[in-house]
């Protein structure tokens, strides 16, 4: 893993787990995307912000949330996003959605890719409460950008999150 300096974990995302079980498995503080319907819940109002969690509104296209993170990279931190932009419902990868593609157009942050499994067992989307389930997190080799992968323009954003995703699709337990 990436120990300094600017990097974008790019996991799947299966759970409400997903986050603190990413987080837990790095070894440095990472900032993090979180719903903004979350800080409506008053524990979470105020742990969140104390867990370096950006707010994003998933309603819509959250160009606030976006820059966020951009500062937050460009100042040499790094961060959890999710490609897929939320959970599965059904446990398998979702498509890449282009945000990643534009933090990494806009950063050249390099990228590590991380899959969870399991989590989507230990607590699915849509309800069925908490079970007792293995989860393993599978951490892939840093993913570099360069000014040459900026190019050609045209679908640039929804290139470059594919790239991540392919790289998360190809991590497998062992």
């Amino acid at each position: 893993m990436v120990q300094t300096g600017p990097v974008i974990l790019a996991m799947n995302h299966q759970s409400y787990l997903d986050p603190p079980l990413a987080g837990n498995a790095c070894d440095r503080a990472i900032y993090f995307l979180a719903k903004k319907t979350l800080l409506k819940v008053p524990l979470l109002r105020w742990l969140l912000p104390k867990l370096n969690v950006i707010p994003v509104d998933q309603e819509a296209i959250d160009r606030s949330a976006l820059k966020a993170l951009i500062r937050v990279l460009k100042a040499g931190n790094g961060a959890l996003v999710f490609p897929e932009g939320a959970r599965t419902l059904d446990g398998n990868l979702q498509p890449a959605l282009p945000g990643v593609g534009l933090l990494i157009a806009k950063t050249l942050a390099p990228v590590v890719p991380m899959r969870i499994f399991g989590a989507h067992e230990a607590l699915p989307r849509g309800g069925g409460g908490l079970h007792l389930h293995p989860i393993t997190i599978v951490v892939g080799e840093p993913i570099y950008f360069t000014k040459t992968d900026l190019h050609p323009r045209e679908g640039l954003y929804t290139r470059l999150s594919q790239r991540v995703m392919d790289s998360i699709a190809a991590l497998q337990l062992e």
